[in-house]
C-alpha cells in the first residue's frame, strides 16, 4: 500500500498530522469490537473501502475515492484509521498453489491428548506446510490445512511428522477436490445484500422460497400415500 502511503506528501496541509493523529489514537488496543480508533462506528463508508480494497488490495488512494465517492482526503484518512485501528491488519499477495506446485490440498483432523495441548501447539507452529490450523468442536479437536505437490508429500507429513508427535492421538485425512468458492474475507455488508436478493423471490412466492425439486412431505401424508400404493 505504498502509493497509500504516499497521498500523505501530497495532501492538503494539515493532513498528515490528522491521520497521524488518528493512527495514535487508534494505536492502542483499547477500542471496542466494530469501532474504529477515533471512536466512530464503522459506517457504510468504511465497509465500502473494504469492498473495494477485496477486489484490489494495491489501489490508488485517488481511484479508492472515486469508487466510494468521496474526497482523496476523506478516503485516506479513512484508510489509516481502519489500518491503525486494527481493522485492516495487513496486506499480502494471493497466490496460486497449482502454479507454485502445490497442486493437492488435504483437510487434516486431528484428535489431541486433552493434557498435551501446549505441546501441540508449539510442534504445529514448526511446521511450515501447515497453512492453516483452528480448534474445533465435534469428534476431532482441530483442524489443519495443508497443500502438497502429490498425494505422497500428504501420507508422509501425516504419517512422519503428524503421528510422531505424542500430543496426537489419531487423524483423518479428507482430500479437497475443488475449491468451489475462496474469498478474501466476508462483510457483514454481504450479508444484508443476500436478504435484499431474497425478498423478491419471497414476495412472489407468497413468503415462501422454492427448495429447488425438493417437497418436505410430513410423516402422516406419507404413511396414507404408502397405504394406498399397497
Amino acid at each position: 500500500m505504498s502509493r497509500l502511503r504516499a497521498v500523505a506528501k501530497t495532501d492538503i496541509k494539515g493532513q498528515e498530522v490528522a491521520v497521524s493523529e488518528i493512527s495514535r489514537n487508534g494505536g492502542s488496543g483499547g477500542g471496542q469490537p466494530g469501532r474504529i480508533g477515533i471512536g466512530l462506528e464503522l459506517d457504510a463508508t468504511h465497509m465500502k473501502i473494504l469492498e473495494v480494497l477485496r477486489e484490489n488490495g494495491r489501489i490508488s488512494v485517488a481511484a479508492l475515492a472515486e469508487r466510494v465517492g468521496i474526497s482523496r482526503a476523506n478516503a485516506y484518512t479513512r484508510f489509516e484509521a481502519l489500518r491503525a485501528d486494527g481493522a485492516i491488519k495487513r496486506f499480502t499477495a494471493e497466490i496460486d498453489p497449482v502454479r507454485t506446485g502445490l497442486g493437492i490440498t488435504a483437510l487434516i483432523f486431528v484428535t489431541v491428548r486433552q493434557q498435551m495441548w501446549k505441546q501441540f501447539r508449539a510442534e504445529l507452529a514448526r511446521m511450515p506446510e501447515v497453512e492453516y490450523c483452528a480448534i474445533t468442536t465435534g469428534q476431532h479437536d482441530a483442524m489443519i490445512l495443508v497443500r502438497m505437490g502429490d498425494v505422497a508429500a500428504v501420507h508422509a507429513m501425516v504419517t512422519d511428522r503428524l503421528a510422531n508427535i505424542p500430543a496426537v492421538k489419531a487423524t483423518e485425512t479428507v482430500f479437497i477436490l475443488d475449491e468451489v468458492l475462496k474469498r478474501p474475507y466476508v462483510l457483514p455488508s454481504d450479508g444484508e445484500k443476500a436478504r435484499t436478493a431474497r425478498r423478491p423471490a419471497q414476495e412472489a412466492q407468497g413468503g415462501e422460497v422454492p427448495l429447488g425439486m425438493m417437497r418436505f412431505v410430513g410423516a402422516a401424508e406419507g404413511r396414507a400415500a404408502l397405504q394406498k400404493d399397497t
